[in-house]
């Protein structure tokens, strides 16, 4: 049986949680891997353990010139870049009104343009070898709506959407590209995002995101993801040439999915005629408004 050579790893967020999992999961099958995260001191017992295999970088995502040197640095290091794994974000539960401008675009910033800065510094050394796997860590969060989690959720939303239209200007090139949309991990994310939460939420808010506050804080260490099998899934996607648009991860994500599809195909089913009727020689006034669903 022929050897398979090893790959070469960017993985962001490498520290804790998923990120961790992946980075030693791939370690653990031989390969190389520059290991990003903002502090690199939690990586020692794993440099320590796998040596020059295991090139530990310091990262904020948001660093656009800092991404295209982490890029950089994995050629250094080890030649090639393989495979990139957006995987740093965070999410902090609070009500859209009640939350800090500058707090949902440090979000934003890292959720989204830490992935978009991250890619576009591996893009060039990929597209030269016509070969390359972006797995984007995004969230089933990316697919519904969740009352508290505005800027978390509109972030991830961005980056199903940069997914597709990038796998659309890549795949000729051989590079292939999927955004992983997990539900809960038994990670410390409920924990860091409920924690965040404010003392108090406006009574207005209480049925809706104090409700779902209530939810994650008790789901919290109950979680059905499980961080080192979605870890072996990632390996084996960065081995494949036929990797979906969006792959949705866990039973608890997939029936969210569900729920929010069959509401979108409901509510687009209900407004269909009106939006047929808005085009040139279509409908005007009153037989226009006429094809309105009932209110």
């Amino acid at each position: 049986m022929t050897k398979t050579s090893p790959k070469t790893w960017i993985i962001t967020g490498s520290a804790r949680g998923l990120g961790r999992a992946i980075l030693t999961a791939a370690l653990e099958n031989g390969d190389n891997v520059l290991a990003a995260a903002r502090d690199v001191s939690q990586l020692a017992d794993l440099k320590a353990l796998h040596g020059e295999r295991l090139e530990p970088f310091a990262l904020d995502v948001t660093d656009e010139a800092r991404t295209a040197e982490a890029a950089t640095a994995t050629i250094s290091a080890f030649g090639r870049i393989d495979v990139l794994v957006n995987n740093a974000g965070y999410g902090h539960f609070e009500a859209f009104e009640q939350k800090y401008p500058t707090d949902f675009r440090a979000e934003v910033e890292t959720n989204l343009f830490g992935v978009v800065n991250m890619t576009r510094a591996v893009l060039p050394f990929m597209r030269k070898k016509r070969a390359g796997h972006i797995l984007n860590v995004s969230s089933v969060g990316g697919r519904v709506g969740t009352p508290g989690l505005a800027a978390y959720q509109a972030a991830k939303w961005a980056v199903g959407g940069f997914t597709e239209v990038l796998r659309g200007e890549v795949a000729h090139l051989g590079i292939r590209i999927v955004s992983l949309e997990p539900g809960g991990m038994r990670t410390d994310w409920a924990d860091t995002a409920g924690n965040s939460a404010p003392n108090t939420v406006l009574p207005d808010y209480a049925e809706t995101v104090g409700a779902t506050l209530a939810r994650i804080r008790a789901y919290a260490g109950n979680e059905v993801g499980d961080p080192a099998r979605i870890a072996q899934l990632v390996l084996a996607l960065a081995k494949r040439s036929d990797l979906p648009a969006h792959l949705v991860l866990g039973t608890d994500a997939l029936a969210s999915f569900d729920a929010a599809e069959a509401t979108r195909q409901s509510d687009h089913a209900r407004w269909l005629d009106i939006g047929r009727a808005t085009v040139f020689g279509g409908p005007e006034g009153e037989a226009l408004t006429a094809l309105l669903p009932p209110d």
